[in-house]
């Protein structure tokens, strides 16, 4: 299982996203309010609290949601899950579409470190069923 430990969201494309600590996931949409939201297969972006640390380490000053993502989860590798995979939050449902993404080597953190996790390590989804993710809220595996 793993634990929900930012939950973020921007207005207007092109801006980092910040920590708002809880959000409304609406099916078929995405997050209430989120720039990025829209009848897609890329509502949702996760990345892994392990991979963000891991980089961290590396020398690389950033926080939850600099790399664009709308949940940062503890516990889980999200890259090795298939296509399809499910997975369940509260009475939220997100179905992973897509593992990772072409990289616009123009975004700030490449430009600092040379590198950035999120096209290799950042996974979407879809809702599929709505509700509200919160901070310290437990993400599992649907069945």
């Amino acid at each position: 299982m793993g634990t929900v430990k930012a939950v973020c969201m921007s207005r207007e494309k092109g801006t980092r996203k910040e920590n708002i600590g809880e959000a409304v996931f609406i099916e078929n949409h995405g997050m209430d309010g989120d720039a990025h939201a829209g009848n897609w297969h890329r509502q949702i972006s996760i990345l892994s609290y392990e991979r963000i640390e891991e980089f961290r380490k590396k020398g690389a000053d950033v926080e939850f949601g600099d790399f664009g993502e709308n949940l940062v989860v503890q516990g889980y590798d999200f890259k090795s899950f298939p296509i399809g995979t499910r997975f369940w939050c509260n009475e939220v449902v997100l179905v992973l579409t897509q593992i990772g993404k072409e990289c616009h080597h123009g975004c700030e953190i490449f430009q600092t470190m040379g590198d950035c996790i999120m096209p290799r390590e950042g996974v979407f989804c879809v809702v599929e069923h709505g509700g509200v993710i919160r901070i310290g809220d437990e993400l599992k595996i649907l069945e």
